[in-house]
C-alpha cells in the first residue's frame, strides 16, 4: 500500500498525462509537468486524519507528497519553520500584523532543502544514479548534500559569482562542482549538454516535477499555522518562482479538500530586484509569459534569473489570487536587510529582505490595506551572504600592544 495519494503527472499546457513510476522531465510540448493526487480519496477527512501530526518535518504531509514508499524518503529534518511576528518592523511600515516565515531554519540554510528533500527522494525511488543541475548557489548546496545522503552522484554547475559559502557546501558534499563565467542561464546550457551526452537526470528548476512538491509545503505550513485566520498577503522573492507556484498549488489542494473555510485566499506577490525583473515587466504588461532579461544583476543573487521556465505558472498564480509583481532597488534591499536586523534581531538573506522592502512600498501605495495581515518569506540565512554587511571602519579599535582597548574610546 502506498503512503502517498499520488495519481499521475499532467501538463498544465496541453493536458497530457504521464506515469510517475517512470522517469519524466518536461512534457513533449516543452512545458513543466505537475503532480496530480487522488484528492477524491481524501475528501471528507479531517486534516489530522491526513496529516501525520506526530512528525515535525515536511513529511507530515506524506499523503500529499509524491514519494510512494517511506523507505525512499531522504530527510535531514527539513520543514515546519516558524512564523515570527515582526512587530517593530511592522510598526515602522504601518503593517501591525506583519509576520515572517523563516526558511533559514532548515538544513543547508535555505528553503531549497524542501525541494531537494522531495526531489532527491523521488529520484531515489525512480532508481536515479546521477543528476545534474544549474544553480545560483543555494539549490546546488541543498541538492548536492541530499544527493550525498541518498547515494546519488551529482554534477552542479553554478556562476563563478555565486556565494562562496554555497560553493563550499557543494564541494564538501563530494559533488562534481563546476563554475561558469556567466549567469544561471549559461550554467543551464552546460547542464543541457551533460544530460544529452551522459544521460544524467536533469534536476534543473521545473525540468523535474518534484521540487515544486517540496516547496508547496511552505504553503501547507502557513495554512496550518494561521488556521482559520488566513493571511491577506504573502510576499515571495521570485527567481525561478517555484516556491510561489508551490504555495498556490497548496492553497488550491486544500480548497479542493475543503480545509479552507470560506472563500478567502492570500494575495500572492512576486518580488524581484530592479536589476532582474522579467516577471514584473510581464505582469505590468498583462502578459502570460516573460521575456529574457538582458544584463541582469542584483546582490540578491538567488533571484537573479533572467527567464524562468515556469514564468507562465508564476503569472497565473498572481492573476488568480489578485496578487501583483513588484521590483525593488538595491538600496531598498540593503536598507530592509539592515532594518530587520536592527529592529527584530534577525539576520536574513537579501532575497528575504527584498520582500520587506516590497511590503513597505505596497503599504505606502495602499495596495496593502490598513489592518491586513502580511507574511514575508525569508528564504535563507543571512550568514550565507557575509558580503552584504559592511562594518563601519570608525568602530574598529585595534587596541595597544597588549591587545587592550581604551574604554574611554568605546564610551565616547
Amino acid at each position: 500500500m502506498s503512503y502517498s495519494s499520488i495519481s499521475h503527472l499532467f501538463c498544465p499546457k496541453c493536458n497530457s498525462t504521464y506515469d510517475d513510476h517512470k522517469v519524466n522531465q518536461l512534457c513533449s510540448c516543452g512545458s513543466p509537468l505537475l503532480v496530480e493526487y487522488d484528492l477524491d480519496s481524501l475528501k471528507g477527512k479531517e486534516r489530522n486524519e491526513v496529516i501525520d501530526t506526530e512528525r515535525h518535518d515536511l513529511w507530515r504531509y506524506h499523503q500529499l507528497l509524491p514519494v510512494r514508499e517511506p523507505e525512499h524518503v531522504v530527510s535531514l529534518g527539513e520543514g515546519l519553520t516558524p512564523v515570527i511576528p515582526m512587530g517593530s518592523m511592522g510598526e515602522k511600515m504601518g503593517i501591525p500584523q506583519l509576520f515572517m516565515k523563516d526558511e533559514g531554519m532548515v538544513p543547508t540554510g535555505s528553503f531549497k532543502a524542501r525541494g531537494a528533500a522531495v526531489g532527491v527522494s523521488k529520484a531515489k525511488e525512480l532508481g536515479i544514479k546521477a543528476l545534474a543541475m544549474p544553480t545560483n548557489g543555494n539549490a546546488g548546496a541543498a541538492w548536492s548534500l541530499y544527493s550525498a545522503r541518498a547515494g546519488i552522484d551529482s554534477y552542479i554547475i553554478m556562476p563563478v559569482d555565486a556565494p562562496p559559502i554555497t560553493r563550499k557546501e557543494v564541494a564538501i558534499s563530494g559533488s562534481h562542482l563546476y563554475l561558469v563565467n556567466g549567469l544561471i542561464s549559461d550554467a543551464g546550457k552546460i547542464v543541457g549538454e551533460l544530460v544529452k551526452e551522459r544521460g544524467f537526470y536533469d534536476a534543473s528548476t521545473l525540468k523535474e516535477p518534484y521540487r515544486i512538491e517540496g516547496k508547496k509545503t511552505m504553503g501547507y505550513e502557513l495554512l496550518e499555522q494561521f488556521d482559520n485566520n488566513i493571511p491577506d498577503v504573502i510576499l515571495y522573492p521570485t527567481g525561478g518562482g517555484v516556491g510561489l507556484i508551490g504555495i498556490y498549488k497548496a492553497i488550491k489542494e486544500w480548497q479542493e479538500l475543503g480545509w479552507i473555510k470560506g472563500d478567502k485566499i492570500p494575495r500572492l506577490v512576486a518580488v524581484q530586484a530592479e536589476g532582474c525583473a522579467p516577471i514584473v515587466k510581464a505582469w505590468e504588461e498583462r502578459k502570460t509569459e516573460s521575456v529574457f532579461w538582458e544584463n541582469s544583476e542584483t546582490a540578491a543573487f538567488g533571484i537573479n534569473v533572467p527567464k524562468a521556465i515556469g514564468d507562465f505558472l508564476v503569472l497565473d498564480a498572481i492573476y488568480k489570487t489578485d496578487g501583483c509583481a513588484i521590483a525593488v532597488s538595491e538600496d531598498e534591499i540593503k536598507q530592509a536587510h539592515s532594518d530587520v536586523a536592527h529592529l527584530e534581531g534577525t539576520f536574513i538573506c537579501p532575497e528575504g529582505a527584498a520582500t520587506f522592502a516590497a511590503a513597505k512600498t505596497l503599504r505606502e501605495k495602499n495596495w496593502i490595506k490598513e489592518g491586513e495581515s502580511v507574511v514575508c518569506l525569508n528564504t535563507g540565512q543571512g550568514i550565507k551572504y557575509p558580503e552584504m554587511v559592511e562594518i563601519d571602519p570608525t568602530v574598529l579599535e585595534k587596541g595597544d600592544s597588549a591587545g587592550k582597548i581604551d574604554v574611554s574610546t568605546v564610551l565616547k
